[in-house]
């Protein structure tokens, strides 16, 4: 009988999350684009960092999630949540997540960051291939998968339920840590016997690329990290989950998220991202902020917010 991929318990909470908001819509079939000139998609969207190219890939997401602190802010009440969500324009009884890995095009090497859910976390996620394709780009291309930390909605679709890996000639990075874990999770020990003879471990701070290096973001899991990537004077951090809400996440980073491992150094962590992003006019991408979660964050008054940036078509 062919394995069936599971995922953590934070992204079994978070599946069964997606499926409280009834996200059953069925994902688009995206047909392959030419790689000389691919049509435009709005699932795919390109921008630059220096001479580097990066596309933000739309994997799916999870809409409609009850604001009932079972996610966000579990250590403060669904009033202050939804005072916090109407303050900016955002329904209060619900809120939204996104899923978007990102692609950076190294010199000879197509780096993916984060595989996405795959088909385990219900029927609004597992659009990455589709999202690539429309890009131009065929899964065998990618050299690289770099893994931000062991949760479902990153690494489940490193392979399908057959065992079969999505990225073949790929190398699987990440941290030393993160693999540890990852290996002593009996509900990953499917994915783990798949993606074993690909995996390759680094410590925090690594220079994993020319262009990208690993960025140590401790607390969410054991071996958690971003990714800052550089180009000449141009950065972007890479921030996984470092932050999941594009308001509460970045307005209250001292409420807690029920996926932090480690809630304290998560909590500590968030809020120096937020600093060192403020204080840099950094470039941020947000795996679970609105598509295309590429932004920078601002000071304001006692807190931070986020300022959304688009990329000109």
């Amino acid at each position: 009988m062919s394995p069936t991929f599971k995922i953590s318990a934070a992204a079994l909470l978070l599946s069964g999350v997606i499926a409280a908001a009834g996200c059953s819509q069925p994902a688009e079939t995206t047909e392959p684009a030419s790689a000389e000139a691919p049509a435009a998609n709005p699932d795919v969207t390109r921008f630059n960092v220096g001479s580097l190219e990066l596309i933000a890939l739309r994997d799916g997401g999870m809409t409609g999630v009850p604001n009932d602190n079972s996610v966000l802010a579990v250590d403060r009440t669904r009033e202050e949540v939804a005072a916090l969500l109407t303050a900016n324009g955002l329904p209060g009884d619900t809120f939204d997540l996104s899923i978007q890995p990102l692609l950076v095009r190294d010199g000879e090497r197509l780096v993916l960051i984060d595989s996405g859910g795959g088909a385990s976390m219900g029927a609004n996620a597992g659009k990455l291939v589709a999202s690539l394709q429309a890009a131009g780009v065929t899964p065998d291309q990618i050299t690289d998968v770099l893994i931000s930390h062991g949760h479902g909605d990153h690494v489940a679709g490193l392979a399908d339920a057959s065992g079969a890996l999505t990225f073949p000639n790929a190398t699987i990075r990440l941290t030393a840590n993160e693999w540890t874990a990852i290996q002593a999770d009996r509900q990953l020990a499917a994915l783990v016997t798949a993606i074993t003879p690909k995996v390759e471990t680094f410590a925090p701070g690594t220079q994993i690329t020319p262009g990208i290096k690993a960025y140590a973001i401790d607390g969410h899991t054991p071996g958690h990290t971003g990714y800052e990537i550089a180009s000449g004077d141009d950065r972007l951090l890479y921030i996984g989950d470092a932050m999941h809400h594009h308001v509460v996440s970045v307005q209250q980073p001292t409420w807690t998220i029920a996926f932090d491992g480690d809630e304290a150094t998560a909590e500590a962590s968030r809020q120096a991202v937020l600093s060192r992003a403020a204080s840099e006019n950094l470039l941020i991408y947000a795996v679970h902020f609105p598509y295309p979660g590429l932004g920078r964050i601002q000071r304001r008054e006692d807190t931070f917010v986020w300022a959304p940036e688009t990329p000109a078509s």
